[in-house]
């Protein structure tokens, strides 16, 4: 479905240029936005679903994306286009879970094929989007794009919903099989010796387990200002904003510097 949505928009790009009157350097940001939110987003969706479950934060952000997808199609300007293809790009987020799904409930002998499968969907989507956005642009406009991937993304969610299973009470007991093995040794310890060493390691412990299963906000965000700057500095390089004037040279500069301070600072935080 992302792959199809995204390709099927590339067509529309020219007729997007011409009714919002913006360059090709603005027009890039349609794309960009996408790209910059997915790959923020990725990294924070896979500890969201190994804290609280593959397939809840799966449905989640497919409903996140069937509203980015819906609003876009009643764009009036530019910047709410971006900004709705900004929500599109969380969907990103969705294909590193798939296949962790696939990899959690296929055989390992079959795990290949579970694979082969999903990746020669991206290759279908892209396919299908890019012979037939032409067809629905040329007939309806740019706006049925999106519109068209409403039911689809509805009746992906249902599919999902329903039909797809993940062992998350497993994932859960084997989680647990752990923590009652050490609470039984720490019983018996404390028994044993009831010092207060062992008191403080097991807290020691807790607290560990607590920092493991939250989601690290301040990785989260230094993670995503030095992603977000390094593709803003490609794209100004790339759409050539940086070339010409002071003030576009100024700005790649400013953005580089961001994200060789946040880079560093997202490999202090997590040492």
């Amino acid at each position: 479905m992302v792959m199809y949505a995204e390709t099927m928009l590339i067509p529309a790009i020219p007729d997007l240029i011409k009714d919002f009157h913006v360059s090709y350097s603005m027009s890039s940001w349609i794309l960009t936005a996408y790209l910059i939110t997915g790959a923020v987003m990725t990294p924070i969706a896979g500890k969201l679903s190994d804290t609280y479950g593959k397939k809840r934060i799966l449905l989640i952000i497919m409903i996140i994306y069937a509203i980015g997808v819906s609003i876009a199609g009643f764009a009036t300007n530019i910047y709410f286009l971006v900004f709705a293809r900004a929500i599109q790009g969380i969907g990103m987020a969705m294909f590193p879970i798939a296949f962790s799904i696939i990899r959690d409930n296929f055989p390992r002998e079959k795990l290949s094929i579970g694979q082969g499968v999903i990746s020669s969907m991206f290759a279908s989507g892209a396919v299908i989007g890019l012979s037939v956005g032409g067809a629905i642009i040329k007939h309806y406009g740019w706006q049925a794009t999106f519109f068209t991937i409403i039911p689809i993304a509805i009746g992906l969610l249902i599919v999902v919903s329903r039909f797809i299973r993940v062992n998350e009470e497993q994932e859960v007991e084997k989680e647990r099989q752990p923590q009652q093995q050490g609470q039984m040794f720490v019983e018996t310890e404390e028994k044993r010796f009831e010092s207060k060493d062992n008191k403080e390691t097991n807290d020691n412990r807790g607290s560990k387990a607590k920092r493991r299963s939250v989601v690290d906000i301040k990785g989260a965000i230094t993670l995503a200002a030095a992603v977000t700057s390094f593709l803003l500095v490609l794209t100004y390089l790339e759409t050539g904003d940086s070339g010409g004037t002071s003030t576009g040279s100024l700005q790649t500069i400013i953005f580089l510097v961001i994200g060789i301070i946040s880079l560093a600072l997202f490999i202090l935080v997590e040492k």
